[in-house]
């Protein structure tokens, strides 16, 4: 009997960087989505102190 070295396995390049691209905009896409629940449960704090004393200061 004869001994079949197994076929290495061939990765396809082009699905491989499919793949990855849209692991990486799902990974941005959950990250935006956080960043805008944090906006949206408290919308002051993105917004540095210096405006307020500036706004303030001009009234």
């Amino acid at each position: 009997m004869e001994e079949t070295t197994p076929d290495p396995a061939f990765v396809d390049v082009d699905q491989g960087l499919t793949l990855a691209c849209i692991a990486f905009l799902c990974l941005l896409l959950v990250a935006m989505i956080i960043r805008c629940a944090k906006v949206i449960m408290d919308p002051y704090s993105a917004i540095p102190t210096s405006t307020w004393e500036e706004q303030h200061l001009d009234d």
